[in-house]
Formats: C-alpha cells, structure tokens, sequence
C-alpha cells in the first residue's frame, strides 16, 4: 500500500514527513517524493527505489517550509520512474496532490483535460486529480477544499487523496472516499498532521481523527474543520491512541517480524486482559453491543477476511461451532463481493482484519449491511474503517505490526475468536459453568505456553539449516490443525520464496501423495488430539516414499519424536 504523510506548522516540514515516511517503509513501495511550499512556491524533490535516495535528494537539494506533504508509492499507472513517483504538480505549478487509490475513469479524464491544452508530466492516473483542481481554480474555484470537493465529483473509484496550494498557503486538504486506504489526522499544539497510516505520526501526537469516506478535512495549524461532500458540517472525534511509539522501532530484534514473533505472549495477554472475569469465570465483551436475546436469536454466522486472517477464520469455526453450537461459514472476503449471498437478520457476519481497511473485506460488510445481518469485526487498527462500521467490535490489542507477514495479528485474532465462542456460548446458554471454567483456565494458560514455545527458537533454526535448499514443501493437518497447515505453508511462500502447500492430511491419497519423495520436506502437525492416530498414518506413509517428516508433536511425545526425520 502507497503511503501519506503530511504536516502544517510552525515546524520544518521536511524532516518530519521524511521521518513519517520512513516509518511506513514497510508497507512497499518503489519511489518516493516530497512537495513543501518555500517562499510561496511549491518545491518538490523525487526519486526512485528506496527512500534513502530520496534523502540524498533533499540533501543535495535543500527544501525549507513549514507546510508539506510526502509520499510512497506502488506503481499501478506507469513505471516507477521519478516522473511517475508522488507528488503530483498542476501545469501552472499552483497546487500539488499525494493519492492513494485508483482513479478508474483517468484515461478519459486524460483525454478531456489533454483537449483543453494540459500538458501531462506523467503516467500516472493521479495527475489528473491536480489538473482537475486548477482546471477548477482557473474558472473561479479559488477555494481549496471546495475544489477538492468539486474534482472528486469527477472520479471513480476509491481514493484518499491529500491536496497543498501555494495560494492558501496554511491548509492541507483531506479527502477519503471508499476504501482505497485510511486517513488520519494527528492532533498536535498549533501542528496538525495528516497520514494514510498511525505509525508515520505516532512519535508526534496519539491524539487522531480518522475520515469516514466521503468526508473531506481541511487542515490548518489552528484546527481540523470536517465536512461531507455534500457540505454538511461533520465534528471532529479525537481518539486517544494508546500506543507506544518506542513499540515501531525494532530494537534488540533484526527485523520487525521477529519482533513481533517475540511479542506474541504479551499481545495475548492484552487481548485477554479485561475480557474475563477469573473470579467467576465469566466472560465480557461490551464493545460487541450483544444482548442474551439477541445472541439466541442466531442461527447462522459468516466470517469474512483475506490470507491470514482467512485462516484465522477457519481455525474460529471449531471453536464457536463447539461452545456456542452456532454454524459458521468461513468465505474470502474478495469472492463474497461477488456473490449474491443468502443472508438475513439472524445471520451475524464477522470481519477479520488485522488493519481494518481490507478493501475486500469492508465490501463483504458493505453487502452484510444492505442485507440487514448483524455485523461484527475482529481489527487492530484502533479507529479503523471496519471497526467503525460495525455493530459490535473486538480488537485484537497486539499493538502496531510493522512486518508485512502477519504474525501477532494471527495469533491475537485466534484468541479474540476463542473469546467469542466463549461469550457466544455463555449468552446463548450452551456452556455449562464448570466447561466455561475449564475453558477460561485454559486460555489462562496461553501466553506462558507460547513463550516456552519461542525458547525453542534454536532448535528451529537448525531445521531451517537442514532444509532451506528445498524448493517444496508440503504441510499436513486435520481438523483444527488444518488451517494452520495452511498459514504455515503461507508464512513459507512469504517469507522464503519457496513453493509450499497447505494440505488436509485425510485427502493425501487423493492424489497428493504421488508428489512425495526424498526431495519433498513434509511438514505435519501430529499433536495428541482425537486425530492422532490417523496423522501418524500419514507420516508413515510420507516415509515410506522418501518423505523427510517434521513433526510439531505434543512435548513428550517420543513415538512421533522416533518416527520423524531429523527428530523434532
């Protein structure tokens, strides 16, 4: 995802939008560029790759002014070239835009604009956003936000776009419509800033206003004024994060992924904290708004979400299909939008998203509220899109995840999931009180486990030595276990480049098993569980064609620990 950040006060604007934009590196991008009004011009310095490039740019070229905005982008129009790269200038050199999204009708707005005598410096689709503004201006639109409002008339598709002039030289201009990316606002003494993500601002201010879409912001030093498009006034809801900027930074960790990794049985802790009453072995959810009646009066439930979170999804249908005795569904976000489902108001639809700005995702709740179901999300983004939205929320509290492979956010997503079926169970009457309190214990349990857990890291990291030259792999599971045989394989394709597959262990001798010999490392997740017995066939008969097993077994287990190859 492209990244924004922008700032207005009395503060050098360059070192903070470069600081913020360094702070969404790793969210990917190919070029970077930043526009800040000197002496009433607009300067802007460019360049391709990473943002260090950019540095050297503003190094050698020095840009001074308390009002800019910056930019990351992700080529979608035009190859990553520094004329392509954000921000965009008009032809007259009047006003500058950064924009995330794309602007699906851009070619024919190209073409109108080009008929007119515009002369277009890129290829991009977002330059016709800023020629449509001073196309606006030149016919006595001098107003900034009410140009913003008027060009965005004539785009299609979902966008969150921030707008600078040189003629008004103390406001940035906000605008979000759909789901093309977030926009918050960071709050700070006679300073405002602007950003499509938290972390790019959260060193300057934890006070944030989020945009709904199709809601506009002009931002000054002295204030935030909201507004619809269609002009009605809207207020500003300041949201205090409670986030710690010293959590983005990677410290003692060699990335961020192992970080996060290492953060795991804290983030549990935080997602269970508050949630469950020890003492009388209750659990509490208020932010999902869910009465006694209303939780009975379910008959269905379709969980919604993409990659990670996708499997997430499937790991929560066994537990609230156990405790809480309801069906659930489990559907990819970006196939359900194109569906005509069956839903209905006693159907809930759960969103999983670690962000809360899944674009796939938002669409599928989109098409729950117009089917009048009861929706709920699972988020980290504190203010995200989906979580708004909702008629009920749990937020995962992992904390910001700066990795581009979710790590935290699964395992944090798995609890909140544990959490529901058990408040689900407990309002809907289909937990009797001594299971719920075996339950709660369990899950007490939980975050000391996942760190004795991670003190095997050593261990693991002989087997990757052992077995990175691989060029496949393959990872079994039943039952529950299946889907994490899924998000392992993912994690694998993610993060090694190898091709890995995510297989149930019951469907192997439909086929799959031909592809197994010694040059196949398989992957099986054989815990002591009712499916035992049945996935220690499976690695024997992995063996018997040249497969080396690695098991993740229960501790203690010496039968598999015997079994597998190299012992595990």
């Amino acid at each position: 995802m492209c990244g924004i950040v922008g700032y207005v006060g009395s503060q050098e604007a360059t070192p903070i939008i470069l600081d913020g934009l360094g702070r969404l590196e790793y969210r990917g991008y190919d070029s970077a560029g930043v526009a800040v009004l000197q002496q009433a011009n607009i300067e802007v310095r460019r360049d391709v790759g990473k943002l260090i490039n950019l540095r050297h740019r503003v190094y050698q070229q020095p840009i001074h002014g308390s009002i800019g905005i910056g930019h990351t982008r992700w080529a979608t129009h035009g190859v990553p070239a520094e004329h392509n790269a954000h921000p965009h200038v008009s032809m007259n050199g009047d006003f500058v835009v950064v924009h995330n999204g794309i602007v699906e009708n851009y070619q024919e707005l190209r073409e109108e604009l080009t008929a007119e005598g515009v002369t277009f410096t890129s290829e991009t689709d977002t330059e016709v956003i800023v020629q449509l503004v001073e196309r606006l201006a030149a016919n006595g639109v001098h107003d900034l936000t009410e140009a913003a409002r008027q060009t965005v008339k004539h785009l299609r598709g979902a966008h969150a776009i921030v707008l600078m002039s040189r003629h008004q030289p103390d406001r940035l201009v906000a605008i979000r419509i759909g789901n093309a990316g977030g926009v918050a606002i960071g709050v700070g003494e006679q300073e405002n800033y602007v950003a499509s993500d938290m972390p790019a601002i959260l060193e300057y201010t934890r006070r944030m206003v989020f945009l709904e879409t199709r809601q506009i912001a002009t931002i000054t030093a002295d204030g935030i004024t909201l507004q619809t498009l269609d002009g009605a006034p809207v207020e500003a809801v300041i949201h205090n994060i409670p986030y710690d900027p010293v959590s983005a930074v990677k410290g003692e960790y060699k990335h961020f992924m192992q970080k996060e990794i290492y953060e795991q049985p804290r983030s549990i802790t935080d997602t269970i904290r508050g949630r469950i009453d020890f003492e009388h072995q209750t659990v509490h959810i208020p932010e999902l708004n869910l009465t006694a009646e209303r939780a009975q009066s379910l008959t269905r439930m379709v969980t919604v979400a993409c990659g990670t979170s996708y499997y997430s999804g499937l790991v929560g249908k066994f537990f609230i299909e156990h405790m809480a005795r309801l069906n659930v569904e489990v559907d990819y976000g970006s196939e359900y939008r194109y569906r005509d489902p069956i839903l209905d108001a006693n159907t809930a639809v759960l969103a999983i998203t670690q962000s809360g700005e899944t674009v796939d995702t938002l669409a599928a709740l989109e098409e729950a509220r117009e089917k009048k179901s009861l929706i709920w999300s699972i988020v980290n983004a504190i203010g995200s899109q989906a979580m708004r939205v909702a008629d009920g929320y749990i937020t995962m509290n992992a904390g910001p995840e700066i990795g581009v492979a979710s790590t935290k956010a699964f395992t944090t997503s798995i609890v909140d999931q544990y959490l529901l079926a058990l408040y689900l169970g407990q309002l809907r009457g289909t937990l009797k009180p001594d299971v719920l309190h075996r339950y709660t214990q369990d899950i007490a349990r939980l975050p000391n486990l996942v760190g004795q857990t991670l003190e095997l890291e050593n261990h693991i990291e002989e087997l990757a030595r052992l077995f990175y030259k691989a060029s496949n792999f393959l990872y079994l599971g039943r039952g529950i276990n299946y889907p994490i045989a899924l998000e392992g394989a993912l994690k694998l394709k993610e993060i090694s480049y190898i091709h890995a597959e995510g297989y149930p262990a019951g469907e192997m001798k439909h086929g799959p098993i031909a592809l197994i010999d010694e040059q196949m490392p398989v992957l099986a997740i054989a815990l002591k569980d009712s499916v035992y017995d049945k996935m220690i066939s499976q690695i024997e008969q992995s063996k018997a064609r040249g497969g080396k097993v690695i098991a993740v077994a229960t501790e203690g287990d010496e039968f598999t620990s015997r079994v597998t190859w190299p012992k595990a």
